[in-house]
């Protein structure tokens, strides 16, 4: 559950760990704890409260890490546009969502105003 600074860290450190014991190598552990803080953070900014989960995925032989982000937020209206590099509502860079989309390999963003926001990401090992 994201409600804080802190869960946001813990987040983090869970998602570096899991693709730690996956096998993964340190550079796509960071990758990957990179993208869950962005992620994680936008909870935080814009929905209060939501969840972060992490799990082992197969796909035939490959395997991978899946992420997905949950919250009943006050959802996204335009998809398009928040996943241009550089926009932000929030002040900051602009680089949380595009940011994240590159450091994986697959990235789906579901969202309804007024109801919140699924994003899921996946990583592949090598």
């Amino acid at each position: 559950m994201i409600r804080s600074d802190l869960d946001i860290v813990i987040a983090r450190t869970m998602a570096r760990d899991v693709a730690k014991t996956l096998g993964f190598g340190a550079i796509d552990q960071a990758r990957i704890a990179t993208a869950v803080s962005e992620l994680a953070r936008n909870i935080f900014l814009y929905a209060g409260t939501g969840n972060v989960s992490v799990r082992e995925i197969e796909k035939g032989t490959r395997k991978g890490i899946e992420i997905v982000c949950e919250d009943q937020g006050p959802g996204i209206p335009n998809i398009d546009l928040v996943m241009q590099d550089g926009y932000s509502t929030s002040r900051g860079m602009g680089m949380g969502l595009p940011g994240a989309k590159r450091l994986m390999d697959e990235f789906l963003i579901r969202s309804q105003e007024n109801v919140g926001t699924t994003i899921t990401c996946r990583k592949w090992r090598n």
